[in-house]
């Protein structure tokens, strides 16, 4: 019986002995991982716990930046976790954040990057249609506002031809940001609760559409519309011809001088010149003296700030090959407002 254990204790030592350094150096290091991991555990339950003053209720894991973390159920209604998501509530902020600027692809690999937790495409699309995003409510007044147009890339059955359809956006100036997909009535409706003043001046360029979208935003005692200043410097431009009749017809127009400027782009007879003066009878009551306005501060000539809003969403929806399901274009819509519109912060 001696002789057997003193044999076991000799194999046990010559087995030790054969391994590597480097075997031996893995296995120490992972115990010490394992038991760093435990205690960094308890460390982080105790802080939750702690916070909370409370133990009780059933038990859930949670992701986190920290890694995983047990809660309860009180200790979950206490923090403000909804139920059965699998994400902590900054956790979450940060995925929708940057997701509101990459693919959902992308997202899990820059999260994975900046967090150390790896959560799933598919997981930070579900959470941003699991989201209830709202636009926000001015308390001061609102002076100006402006409207236009994008396009997004509807998905369509194989080997049927993809379509562009449009959204609108309306940006209420040094406020928020709002966009919608074929439902206007959600962004007048949105508009008409904030305080507007009277005036309120209403910027845009030519398109009907634009126009449509901002008539039903306010009274038409109320509305000052103003043509945007370089969408009708753009459409002079595709006039063409002299150079000195197009600067003396800049000219005219930064005084507002409509009359003046149908006389003398009519002596052109091209057929963008015809097209012009057709422009310019159209949208004469929202031609004003843009020199006088800027130069007393009275309001902008431009609709710089709802296009720029606009860009910033194209940027994300027209990512290379982006396609997008027609009843989810709303939702990732109002994800994209809320990121401009600075609501995703905790």
């Amino acid at each position: 019986m001696t002789r057997t254990c003193a044999g076991d204790r000799q194999n046990t030592l010559r087995k030790y002995r054969t391994r590597s350094a480097k075997d031996i150096f893995r296995d120490r290091t992972s115990r010490a991982r394992t038991d760093a991991t435990a205690c960094d555990a308890r460390s982080r339950n105790f802080f939750v716990s702690t916070s909370t003053g409370t133990t009780e209720g059933r038990e859930r894991k949670l992701k986190s930046i920290l890694g995983e973390i047990t809660v309860t159920t009180q200790q979950a209604e206490q923090l403000g976790i909804k139920a059965h998501t699998r994400l902590s509530p900054y956790l979450e902020m940060c995925c929708l954040r940057v997701s509101a600027n990459s693919s959902y692809e992308h997202t899990e690999a820059d999260v994975a990057m900046f967090t150390g937790i790896r959560v799933p495409a598919k997981t930070q699309q579900r959470l941003v249609h699991r989201q209830t995003f709202e636009l926000p409510q001015a308390e001061q007044e609102i002076t100006e506002l402006s409207a236009d147009g994008g396009k997004i890339r509807i998905r369509t059955p194989v080997g049927e031809e993809c379509r562009w359809l449009d959204y609108k956006g309306v940006r209420l100036h040094e406020f928020a940001t709002g966009a919608c997909f074929q439902d206007n009535q959600q962004l007048v409706d949105w508009v008409r609760q904030q305080p507007l003043s009277t005036p309120i001046t209403c910027l845009g360029d030519g398109h009907d559409g634009v126009w449509n979208l901002i008539k039903p935003m306010a009274t038409e005692e109320q509305r000052r519309e103003i043509l945007d200043w370089y969408h009708l410097m753009e459409n002079l431009e595709k006039v063409g011809g002299s150079i000195r009749r197009l600067n003396d017809a800049k000219a005219l127009l930064w005084k507002g001088n409509v009359d003046d400027t149908i006389a003398l782009i009519e002596q052109c007879k091209r057929r963008q010149a015809v097209n012009f003066c057709a422009y310019l009878r159209k949208h004469r009551h929202r031609i004003v003296n843009y020199d006088y306005y800027q130069r007393q501060l009275i309001c902008s000539i431009g609709s710089g700030a709802v296009e720029s809003a606009v860009k910033q969403i194209d940027r994300r929806t027209k990512i290379s090959g982006a396609q997008w399901n027609k009843d989810n274009v709303p939702q990732v819509l109002a994800h994209l407002c809320a990121y401009l519109n600075g609501l995703l912060a905790c």
